[in-house]
């Protein structure tokens, strides 16, 4: 499978992000000016926006919405762990082609069947599964080990352990672990996607402009949803064991993601739902969140829509069952805020990967 190497942007410090520069492959990226022009510490994003309701209502609401989709909070984890490289996370960045593989000089986008992105999930999981049983092992020959010394009167000799699912380079054979922590990135070729109990009534016609979008039934939660050009995805395959182990925490720290990503590239009302998972800007949907958990490993993720053409697919379904609500994406918010650039998809990749650093106090590191 076609992958392109995205060089990787090091934010030190979040009150730095907002005024970061960087350059990727010769894009200059920074903040939009209404962000660039105020240093600012990361203000919390909060989880819902009630609407107007006498003062006992509102509160029965949010503790009702609270039990139902759970709410965000900030890891305790130590910068020094993150600085020091024991939080290191593999990317693999599927957006461009490399000019050896059919790519142009400045990269051509990349598109990715469904099926090829979930069989690398797929195996990544089981990956993960096989490193929790080596622990396993290790822990049970400990314990066996201390037994035998403590019947003997000897002190116990130290063995070996597998490290964790962060990225370490193995110092005695200089190969990577396997069994870690990975975030994908991509764009998906066109695709109808079903969950697990997804009511196939919400596909009302199946046609592209020149195809029929092909339809795919998933083991996740959700509704129908689209995926194809214009839209980044992103698959984080990680043990929750190194974060917090909380399906509705993992929803929300995706969502809250997105909300830095897009505060940062100059959209500034972007929020929550009260009723359903997402983020939402001026009622219009412009990220969806589906995911699976086996033995705390996750798969699925977030798909953000940033182009134009990502809406387009959309038309023809009620996107994640909701009746009524709209689909909006990237860069029309940031025409109507009158912020000076579109984005493209690997563009606001990047502000997507300083912001899953800052929230799951990781380092994304290319693989």
């Amino acid at each position: 499978m076609a992958r392109r190497s995205l060089a990787v942007v090091w934010v030190a410090t979040a009150t730095a992000a907002a005024a970061a520069v960087v350059t990727v492959h010769g894009w200059t990226l920074a903040p939009h000016p209404a962000v660039a022009a105020r240093s600012r510490p990361r203000r919390q994003l909060p989880l819902s926006r009630l609407a107007l309701a006498a003062p006992q209502q509102q509160q029965q609401q949010q503790q009702q919405q609270q039990q139902q989709l759970g709410s965000f909070e900030t890891l305790a984890v130590d910068p020094v762990s993150v600085a020091n490289g024991q939080r290191r996370v593999v990317l693999q960045n599927w957006l461009r082609l490399l000019p050896e593989q059919g790519g142009d000089t400045a990269g051509s986008t990349n598109l990715v069947e469904f099926h090829d992105a979930w069989n690398v999930q797929k195996d990544l999981l089981q990956q993960h599964v096989n490193r929790l049983g080596r622990q396993h092992q290790q822990k049970h020959q400990r314990q066996q080990q201390q037994q035998q010394h403590q019947q003997k009167g000897k002190p116990a000799e130290s063995l070996s352990t597998e490290h964790g699912s962060f990225w370490r380079l193995s110092s005695d054979t200089g190969t990577k672990d396997t069994g870690l922590d990975t975030v994908i990135m991509l764009q998906h070729e066109p695709v109808y996607t079903l969950g697990t109990a997804s009511d196939e009534s919400f596909i009302h016609s199946n046609t592209g402009t020149d195809t029929k979008i092909p339809t795919i039934r998933m083991d996740r939660g959700g509704e129908v949803t689209y995926h194809g050009p214009g839209q980044l995805t992103v698959y984080p395959v990680v043990d929750l064991r190194n974060y917090q182990q909380d399906i509705h925490w993992y929803c929300r720290a995706l969502e809250e993601a997105v909300l830095i990503a897009l505060h940062d590239c100059g959209i500034v009302n972007a929020k929550r739902d009260n009723a359903t998972t997402g983020v939402w800007v001026d009622n219009y949907k412009v990220a969806a969140v589906g995911i699976k958990c086996r033995k705390w490993i996750t798969q699925h993720g977030v798909a953000i829509n940033v182009e134009s053409s990502s809406v387009a697919g959309f038309d023809n379904i009620v996107p994640c069952g909701l009746v009524g609500r709209q689909v909006g994406c990237v860069n029309q918010f940031l025409q109507e805020q009158q912020q000076p650039k579109a984005l493209t998809v690997a563009e606001f990749a990047v502000y997507m990967q300083s912001a899953l650093e800052e929230v799951f106090c990781i380092e994304l590191v290319q693989e």
